[in-house]
This record gives structure tokens, C-alpha cells and sequence, in this order.
């Protein structure tokens, strides 16, 4: 019997080792997780052109894009880029090619949005739209008559 009890406290102290273990992994990997998610929300590190020659596949469209950017040396309307690029102005090509660059702007490389469907290139020093549609006052109490409040509540009183 003695043997009986020396094993099963042997299984208890295993168990107890592997739940431990369990924890320490799921801490872990909830550890890495939040690395990764971190790291994914800084812009990729280039040696030149803000990363832009090793992330575009030359000959791609994000590549004829920035080509045709650089090319003007000015932020372009998407209706320019396509033009520049040799496709034609419907509506498909637009929303394809401003959603693929605007995953780039969100990403905070290569290209950024200047004005709305306009897109600029980082390594140009284009300035990305910022907080101009932000009311100058945006936030601030507004001074109101008290005793138009105060007229309103004794209505609501009388009823």
C-alpha cells in the first residue's frame, strides 16, 4: 500500500508541475501575441526611400503608382495616377488602386493621404492630411443663455 501512496503523490506533483507549465505557456504566448500586434502597428524599417524599393514589387501597380508620383514630384489625385499609369478612369480601378494605397497609409509606409482620394509619397516629404476637418473650437463649452434652460425646465414643471 505503501507504494500505492508513494506513487499517487508522485502523479499529484506531475500534475501540479504540467498545470504550471500550462500557465506559464498561455502567459507566454499571450507575451508574444501582444509583441506581434505592437509590431505591426510601427512603420517597417527601409535602408532608403522609406523602405519603398524592397516593399514594391517593380513593375507592380503600387510600384507604377510611385513611379508616376515621383515622376510630378506633388501629391496626385487618383484619377491622375491612373492616368498616369495607362488605366482607364472606372470605377473598379479607382477603388482597387486607392484601396491598395490606402493600406499602405494605414500601415504608414510608402504613401500617404494628402487630401481626400490624393496621395503623396513619404520619401517626397508630402505632408499627410491631418485634423483640417476638426473645427478650430471642436470641444470647447459653448456659452448658452441660463434663463432660456431655465424657462424650458419651469415648462416641463407645469406638466
Amino acid at each position: 500500500m505503501r507504494v500505492r501512496e508513494e506513487l499517487q503523490k508522485r502523479i499529484e506533483k506531475k500534475e501540479q508541475e504540467i498545470s504550471q507549465l500550462h500557465i506559464q505557456l498561455r502567459e507566454s504566448s499571450a507575451y508574444l501575441q501582444a509583441l506581434q500586434d505592437t509590431i505591426k502597428l510601427l512603420p517597417r524599417d527601409g535602408t532608403n526611400n522609406g523602405g519603398a524599393d524592397e516593399l514594391l514589387r517593380p513593375g507592380s501597380a503600387m510600384w507604377k503608382a510611385r513611379e508616376a508620383i515621383k515622376k510630378t514630384g506633388n501629391p496626385m489625385h487618383i484619377n491622375d495616377i491612373l492616368k498616369a499609369m495607362g488605366k482607364p478612369l472606372e470605377k473598379k480601378h479607382r477603388v482597387s488602386l486607392s484601396g491598395s494605397i490606402s493600406g499602405y497609409v494605414r500601415k504608414g509606409e510608402i504613401f500617404v493621404r494628402t487630401a481626400p482620394n490624393t496621395f503623396g509619397l513619404m520619401e517626397l516629404g508630402h505632408r499627410p492630411l491631418m485634423s483640417a476637418s476638426i473645427p478650430e473650437r471642436f470641444g470647447e463649452m459653448e456659452e448658452f443663455d441660463t434663463k432660456e434652460l431655465d424657462d424650458l425646465e419651469a415648462e416641463i414643471n407645469k406638466t
